[in-house]
């Protein structure tokens, strides 16, 4: 069988070796100009007293953070359908049973537009602690300026 194909110097291929080793240089070279600005996040000032709210509990009635100035609280911002909020649960409640007659207060804050979740969703995975619903995310955007769940605030006894 004939060959078809003449064998070529490997020298052929320097000039296009060149040709791509500049087109990367360039591309390399023009991402590091691009003027990437980091995600700005605003924090509080130092003396930052969190924002009071008032919210319907899962038990019944409302809470307000204001009910437990002068202890220690975690707050956390969660939803029945963000699995990130399935895989922590298990540990807050671990911390909530461990700490809770050590004066940690945990108040969990359900975003979830469907209430009939959360109730299941607490048996499923054998929940204790406080749930307050803020359906609307009021209090999570508005108040928290929270950028999704989960989203978690610890909050010291002088607020």
């Amino acid at each position: 069988m004939e060959q078809v194909f003449e064998k070529k110097p490997v020298s052929i291929f320097i000039p296009y070796a060149i040709l791509v080793t500049a087109l990367l240089s360039a591309l390399i070279v023009f991402v590091n100009k691009v003027d990437l600005k980091p995600f700005e996040v605003e924090y509080p000032a130092e003396a930052f007293i969190a924002p009071n709210f008032t919210l319907p509990s899962l038990s019944g009635g409302p809470l307000s953070l204001e009910d437990y100035r002068g202890k220690v609280v975690f707050i956390n911002f969660w939803a029945t359908w963000c699995a990130t909020c399935k895989v922590e649960m298990p540990s807050m409640e671990k911390v909530y049973r461990k700490f809770k007659d050590r004066g940690l207060e945990m108040l969990t804050i359900s975003v979830d537009k469907d209430l009939s979740l959360i109730e299941p969703f607490m048996k499923e995975y054998n929940l204790t602690f406080p749930v307050l619903l803020d359906p609307e995310s009021e209090t999570a955007k508005k108040t928290y300026k929270t950028t999704g769940v989960p989203e978690t605030f610890i909050v010291n006894k002088q607020g």
